[in-house]
């Protein structure tokens, strides 16, 4: 009798255990919205006229110091926000990068054959889940598994992507929705970094902001949403990819709902723990592979 008592109590425990560990992570922001402005440096935020982010930052978190991987190019960089991991990991070193042309393989692979993106994360565990990804630069698309978004569209110049996205959000509501920008980095390829042609396209993003801003106030999602405007690295002169300073650290701006206020990021984070960060707010379980983590501090939980 004791013996069989024992028993179930013992089967009690693993089942409530078992319920305990496969215990979903609580959704934290029903809508989250990533806008990546290429080649935008902290320098031209703090020198241009940016009066969305600057209410973004008085309203949220922010951080001027947060760092790009090296090397400080676009498609490691990006593959890294969007993948939890830098490219020794996911084995995206250069733009020279293509899914069936690399040198380096990754450590881990998902269902798709490549390094788990949190598109692909969140189509895996919240299938019902509409993501989106808006991008400029037509080889963005390459980085993201095919097929896990609900919707992916490259348009010409930042204004027609910006244009498609605040549709795509007014229409959609997505969950997830990325926009990419390229004004930025062709600024400084052409006329060089902290130039007044460079500031300019740094005040033309905010204003592209301030749209998709417009956009989730139409959709009546704001008061809902996360949104976070980032970089994938900043420059100098007329280029980057190197490990100065001027072209590793990258903004991290970040409001909505239980984000702080006023408030200055001081703990030190890789554009890798932006993924992390997507993850937490969505609900999704990072994949193991991942190295990044989320930025807390950025929140009053």
């Amino acid at each position: 009798m004791k013996i069989r008592i024992l028993f179930l109590l013992a089967a009690g425990f693993f089942l409530l255990a078992g319920s305990v560990f496969d215990e979903k992570p609580p959704v934290r922001a029903r809508h989250v919205v990533v806008i990546g402005v290429d080649g935008m440096s902290p320098n031209g935020i703090q020198n241009a006229e940016t009066p969305f982010m600057d209410a973004m930052r008085k309203n949220g978190s922010w951080a001027f110091h947060a760092q790009a991987i090296l090397p400080s190019s676009s498609s490691p960089n990006w593959a890294s926000m969007i993948m939890g991991a830098g490219p020794e990991k996911h084995g995206i070193t250069s733009n020279a990068w293509q899914r069936r042309k690399h040198e380096q393989e990754p450590v881990c692979q998902g269902k798709w054959g490549t390094f788990p993106t949190i598109f692909a994360l969140l189509r895996e565990q919240r299938p019902k889940a509409f993501s989106a990804i808006y991008h400029d630069w037509f080889s963005f698309g390459r980085l993201v598994e095919p097929g896990v978004t609900s919707r992916k569209l490259n348009t010409a110049g930042y204004r027609e992507t910006t244009r498609a996205a605040c549709i795509g959000i007014r229409l959609h509501k997505p969950e997830l929705t990325f926009i990419h920008l390229d004004l930025c980095d062709h600024a400084g390829h052409k006329f060089g970094h902290g130039t007044p042609e460079y500031y300019r396209s740094v005040a033309l993003a905010d204003k592209m902001i301030g749209k998709i801003l417009k956009a989730l106030q139409q959709a009546k999602i704001l008061e809902e949403t996360v949104v976070l405007v980032t970089s994938d690295h900043g420059g100098i002169g007329k280029g980057h990819g190197g490990e100065t300073m001027e072209e590793v650290e990258i903004p991290w701006i970040i409001s909505g709902p239980g984000v702080k206020k006023d408030h200055e990021i001081t703990t030190p984070f890789k554009t890798y723990h932006t993924a992390a960060t997507l993850a937490w707010l969505l609900g999704v379980t990072p994949h193991e592979c991942w190295d990044g983590k989320p930025v807390l501090e950025a929140f009053n939980e």
